[in-house]
């Protein structure tokens, strides 16, 4: 029986934030080089604030993965 605060993830789930990764990086990339190309500065703290955010997303998602690899050594 898993352990409460340490739910198991099946492979779909696993493949699905593996997918938002993607998408993450993606949104990431497509900001910054609208951040670039703009013109208006109010345009471009915009873009470099979502750009921000994405990474945050990104990042939190990351984390976890690698957290959840983590625990899998130790079994």
């Amino acid at each position: 029986m898993p352990e409460l605060g340490s739910p198991q993830l099946t492979t779909k789930e696993l493949a699905m934030i593996e997918d938002q990764l993607a998408h993450e990086q993606l949104a990431i990339a497509k900001l910054r080089a609208y951040a670039e190309q703009a013109s208006d500065p109010d345009v471009q703290r915009l873009c470099e604030a979502s750009v921000r955010k994405h990474q945050e997303h990104y990042d939190t998602l990351l984390k976890h993965l690698k957290a959840r690899e983590i625990g899998k050594e130790g079994v």
